[in-house]
Formats: structure tokens, C-alpha cells, sequence
């Protein structure tokens, strides 16, 4: 558009089936938008964005020589790139489109309203076409990104993705905050539905990593600053101490022979010892000592012991600094603690374990050597009762489903048939989620085996003095109604909740969190992987409750991701930036401190914006107090041009 010459319009109506058309009058909307200022052509269609849709769109822009585009349509969310795309084939800079989203704040909140929906579609129309006509050409800002990536987590999600990204040729930092890889997943004795040995699948990955050329490990180890955006991130990472030379250390295991000090194991829920100087597990990768410098006595009875002298008591923290492109957060869960709920008895009555502590009685490798005892009395159980849903689907923990609870309790409830025959063994759940390929049909056979599945919350768990067995109280909303309930051993089936630390790396990162504390996705559905921070992703648990398959899944996806921009070598950033009027701006710095992305700098005059970070929230531009900052794409005059439409009456 050159000169004072007015804009030319095209409005584009969609019925989109009749998610739309179902309660808004598409046609009237049509007819009533081709008598707005600068309208040129307003048309109704079917399903707008599809081929025919944007080929219409695209004839029109080239036959009519329209330069602004309004789409009444869905959400921008699901559609404003398609619309953008489709503009940009015809020669029109994609910033001169806007749409109107009459389905969901028209049709779906009006439903039974039809003509109420009519009426604020029109309206919405009527203001989406006072902004297009003051809407400017942008241009995406171009950035070279840097082909290496730094994975946050080493469990089976980052793993996964590390190994995806070293195979395609990139150079990947694998960070993981304990002294092994291998996550939860490693404490687990078997997987569900297949019951594979959860370490048969696991360690071969692990070893893969330890091996690759490609993948540099960073163990014991946390991320203490990002700063930099997307393609040139600079990381600073704290390797702590592990007071053994990993280049020394074979793993021989002589040094926990000959110290003094047990303490209890993390890794085995500390049902279990170890010593001041250990490995996680056998498997560990790195397979190297590390000193619970917090327990050691230093009697040095560890360096006599070691015969390569891989001992140094001097070691101090370092700090690694380093640039990637990309970054994929992996960060895990963490288990929910299950002691905040009383009524269940946890840390009160000794034969009320968690799932995850009887994952590590099921183990070969665990503190009982996979013989299934009670804490009270090392005595076989022979009545199991497992009690569902603790710290999920709960209003007063998390009312969010946990997903994986269900199944890893049928699992063990298998495993504890398998191993004590003649064991019953009792499942009190709320609602079964069995919703992975083959999980109804473990569900099944755990019933066909005997396991007993009663439909109910458990109401308190209480302990009998002198046995030490327990007493479930439930309510059997199947069956019996009120039940008591005698078990040798209770098993409290507890959720998953965002691993410790995940608030204080979001803020490292800049990606924001979901209500439930889990990293939060850009979209739940067509980007739930990538976060709202340009070349920053999040992937399994980290972005919240899901199984092994899905986190696996998830790892490939956020590694094919990341992998494309770094394939590219170039990413485009958005230009709906801040901009400072340098006239207006009185440097009072306000805005400085109200910007959560650090993308503006204080310059002698005025404030300068880094567009690069710069992510168009618009803090800033409603904390200048001389009205000195505006946002592309969305100005003043663009914003007042739709209020004064609103405003309108009849």
C-alpha cells in the first residue's frame, strides 16, 4: 500500500461445520461485514482454512488487490499461522492478517443464544477490521543457531533424547543434578504391560551414552544461569565435587569395602544402607565413586583402600560454561510424599509402604534381594492390600490423575502373585485409567490371577498394637458398602509431582509453569513439546504425568525439534516486539524492572529493546508511565481503533 490510500479488506467468514455455524448466523455475519469501511469483499465458507478455503483467499488477494485480511474464524492459536502461510503464497506480508474468533467467545460460550452469538460475532468483526486497517508490514527476525544441545535430565526422557540428537551429528551436553544417569525408571524391577526387566532396557541406553562421541556427560551436576536466546544460548553449569578423580576411578569397589560409615539409601528409598563412599547402583553411568562428604568422617580408610589413588579430598565445585543452541528439558518427577496424607498411616504404622519403596523390595538388587518381607517383623505378608490414587485426584493434594498408578500397582500385584501364590491380594481404587496399548489386557489378567480390585476410597488405615497388621476402612461402592479390611502390608499407590528444583529452573529458563507445578507447553495439542522461550523444550514427566512409552515418545519428539532448528541453521523470531518512542522516554528505568524476559537495556538517552528476547508480553509498555512503549502488532492505535468499535452503539 502506498501513500494516504485507503486499505482494501477481505473478510472471510468460516461455519467450521457447525462449531460455528451451529449457533452464529455465518451468512448474516458475511452480509453485515461488506458494509464496514475498507471492506472490500466479505465471503462465508465452509471450513475457511482448508485447500479450497486458501485458494480462495489467495484469488482474492491477487484479483482484487486486497492488502488486509480479516478471518472470522477459531482461536489464532490453532490457525493464525495457517492464515499467515496462506498470505504470505499470494504476496501479502503475513502481519496484515487478523482474526476474529467467533467460535469459541461466540459459538461455543452461546450455544443456546443463537442470536446473541449473531450479534457479538458481528461486533467482533466489526473491530478485528478497524485494527486491519491499521495494521503495518513486519519482517521475522532472522538468528544463526548453534548446532549442539544441552539436555536437563538423565533419565529414560533424556536419554532418549540425547541419543537422538548424537545420531543426527550433533554435539549434546547430557546434565544430570545425581551422580548416575538413569532416573526413576532405574529404581523400577519391572515395566509395565510386558514386564520386562526395567534395567535390561534401560542400561544398554546408558551404556550408549557413556560410549558416544557425541554426548558429553555432565553428572552431580546443576544449571545455575541461562541467558542468550534461542540458537546462541550460554549456559552455566556447577559440576559439584565427588571428591574421586573420574579419570582414575575404574569402579573396582575396594573403597566402600573399607569404610566405616552406613547410611541410608536413597537410591532404595532408604529402606536399605550404604556406605559414606558409593555408587547409586551397579549399573551407575558413569560407573564412578562419589564421597556423601555431609556423612564422611575422613578417616581416609577409602585412600588406603584405593589402588589407583583416585581419592582427593580437595576437589571444590567448578563451574562449566558453555554455548548451545537449543535446550530440551527432561527433568523428571519426583514422588509424592506420603505422609502428608495421616489418615493412611505413612511413617506412623511400619507396614505401610509406598509403591516406589516396594519397586525396591521387588528388586534382585534391592535391601531385601527381591524376597518380600514386612519392615516390622521381616515376615512374608499374606494378605497385600494396595490403596490407589494418594496424592492424585485428591482436591486437597493434586486433583490432577497421576496416569501411571493403576497399572504400576497391577504390576506389582502380578509380581507379588508370582512370588507368594497363595498371597490375596486387594486394590482399592477410585476409577481404573487403563488407557495404554495392552493395559486393559493386563488389567484382565491380573484378575484372572486372583487379584481383587474393590471400587472405593480408602477412609484410614490403622494398625493393631500388638500383630502390627493393619486395618482398612473403605467404602465398596460396588458392592458391600462399608468394609473393613485386614492386610499384613499396605501399599499406598502415590502420584507423581514435579521434581524438586522445578520451580527454580523455570525461572532460570523463563518457561512458566501449569497450575499443577509441571513445566507448562506452548499448546497443550499442536505444541506440546515446545515452550513459549524460542528453542527451549520440555519433554516427559518434566511437562507432567505420563508412562514410559509416552516419555520415550516425547524424548524423539523434543530431540526432532530441536534437531530442526539446528538442521536449518536459522530460526525466525517473532517481530511483535516492544518499541520505545525515544522522544517520550524520560529513562526513569521502570520498565527495566518490569520486563521478565531482560530484553531491554538502558542507554544513555532512552531504553533500547533486544528484540531478540523481547517476546511481546507488553509488561513493559503498561508500566511506562509516559506511555513511551508500544508493542508491534498491537499499538495503541491499533488497540483503541477496536475499543471505539466496541463502544459503538446500534
Amino acid at each position: 500500500m502506498s501513500g494516504m490510500s485507503a486499505p482494501r479488506i477481505g473478510v472471510y467468514v468460516c461455519h467450521c461445520g457447525t462449531n460455528i455455524a451451529g449457533s452464529v448466523n455465518v451468512k448474516r455475519v458475511a452480509e453485515s461485514a461488506s458494509t464496514f469501511p475498507n471492506v472490500i469483499v466479505a465471503r462465508e465458507y465452509p471450513y475457511v482454512c482448508s485447500d479450497a478455503g486458501q485458494v480462495m483467499i489467495k484469488q482474492d488477494i491477487n484479483n482484487l488487490k486486497l492488502d488486509r485480511v480479516v478471518i472470522a474464524a477459531c482461536s489464532p492459536t490453532l490457525h493464525e499461522l495457517t492464515f499467515g502461510r496462506c498470505a504470505e503464497d499470494a504476496g501479502l506480508n503475513r502481519y496484515l492478517i487478523t482474526m476474529a474468533n467467533i467460535r469459541e467467545q461466540c459459538s461455543w460460550v452461546h450455544m443456546h443464544q443463537p442470536e446473541e452469538a449473531t450479534r457479538k460475532a458481528i461486533d467482533l468483526v466489526k473491530m478485528a477490521v478497524a485494527r486491519a486497517s491499521l495494521l503495518k508490514a513486519l519482517e521475522a527476525i532472522k538468528v544463526p543457531v548453534g548446532k549442539s544441545s544441552l539436555v536437563i535430565g538423565g533419565g529414560i526422557t533424556g536419554i532418549q533424547a540425547a541419543l537422538d540428537l548424537a545420531e543426527e551429528g550433533f554435539d549434546v551436553y547430557l546434565l544430570e543434578k545425581n551422580p548416575s544417569l538413569g532416573g526413576r525408571m532405574a529404581q523400577l524391577d519391572k515395566t509395565f504391560p510386558t514386564m520386562d526387566c526395567s534395567l535390561c532396557i534401560l542400561a544398554p541406553k546408558m551404556s550408549a551414552i557413556a560410549h558416544h562421541p557425541k554426548i558429553h556427560v555432565f553428572a552431580n551436576s546443576e544449571v545455575e544461569e541461562v541467558s542468550g536466546y534461542v540458537g546462541n544460548f550460554k549456559v552455566r553449569i556447577t559440576v559439584k565435587p565427588r571428591y574421586v578423580l573420574g579419570k582414575l576411578c575404574n569402579g573396582c569397589g575396594e573403597c566402600p569395602k573399607a569404610c566405616p560409615i552406613e547410611v541410608p539409601n536413597e537410591f532404595d528409598e532408604s529402606l536399605g544402607p550404604r556406605r559414606a563412599i558409593y555408587i547409586p547402583f551397579p549399573q551407575a553411568v558413569p560407573l564412578l565413586y562419589t564421597i556423601d562428604i555431609d556423612h564422611c568422617i575422613k578417616c581416609y580408610k577409602c585412600v588406603d583402600a584405593c589402588g589407583p589413588q583416585a581419592i582427593d579430598f580437595a576437589q571444590k565445585p567448578e563451574e562449566v560454561e558453555i554455548d548451545v543452541g537449543t535446550i530440551i528439558v527432561a527433568t523428571g518427577f519426583d514422588a509424592f510424599d506420603a505422609s502428608v496424607k495421616e489418615e493412611y498411616g505413612y511413617a506412623i504404622c511400619e507396614n505401610v509402604i509406598t509403591g516406589i519403596e516396594l519397586e525396591r523390595i521387588l528388586s534382585p538388587s534391592g535391601p531385601s534381594g527381591g524376597k518380600i518381607v514386612r519392615l516390622s517383623d521381616g515376615k512374608t505378608p499374606r494378605r497385600i492390600a494396595f490403596v490407589q490414587c494418594v496424592g492424585s485426584r485428591d482436591e486437597k493434594t493434586n486433583p490432577y490423575c497421576s496416569r501411571v498408578c493403576c497399572m504400576y500397582a497391577t504390576k506389582q500385584a502380578l509380581l507379588l502373585k508370582e512370588k507368594i501364590p497363595d498371597a490375596e491380594v486387594l486394590i482399592f481404587y477410585t476409577d481404573l485409567r487403563a488407557f495404554g496399548k495392552g493395559y486393559e489386557e493386563f488389567y484382565k489378567r491380573a484378575q484372572t490371577e486372583g487379584v481383587r480390585y474393590i471400587r472405593g476410597r480408602v477412609a484410614e488405615i490403622f494398625e493393631d498394637a500388638e500383630s502390627k497388621n493393619l486395618i482398612l476402612r473403605a467404602e465398596d461402592t460396588l458392592g458391600d458398602g462399608l468394609v473393613e479390611a485386614e492386610a499384613d502390608l499396605a501399599v499406598l499407590s502415590i502420584g507423581l509431582v514435579p521434581s524438586i528444583g522445578t520451580s527454580s529452573l523455570s525461572r532460570i529458563l523463563n518457561v512458566s509453569t501449569s497450575s499443577d507445578g509441571f513445566l507448562k507447553e506452548a499448546h497443550p495439542k499442536l505444541r506440546p513439546m515446545d515452550t513459549l522461550v524460542e528453542g527451549i523444550f520440555i519433554a516427559g514427566v518434566a511437562q507432567g504425568p505420563k508412562d514410559i512409552p509416552d516419555c520415550v515418545a516425547q524424548g524423539s519428539g523434543a530431540a526432532q525439534r530441536a534437531s530442526n532448528l539446528m538442521t536449518v541453521g536459522e530460526a525466525k523470531i517473532e517481530p511483535i516486539t516492544a518499541e520505545v518512542k525515544g522522544d517520550l522516554c524520560s529513562r526513569c528505568l521502570v520498565c527495566l524492572s518490569a520486563c521478565p524476559y531482560d530484553a531491554l537495556v538502558a542507554e544513555e538517552k532512552t531504553v533500547k529493546v533486544l528484540e531478540i528476547l523481547c517476546k511481546g508480553c507488553g509488561v513493559c509498555a503498561a508500566a511506562c508511565p509516559s506511555d513511551a512503549i508500544e508493542m508491534k502488532h498491537f499499538t495503541d492505535g491499533q488497540i483503541l481503533a477496536e475499543v471505539r468499535e466496541a463502544l459503538k452503539s446500534d
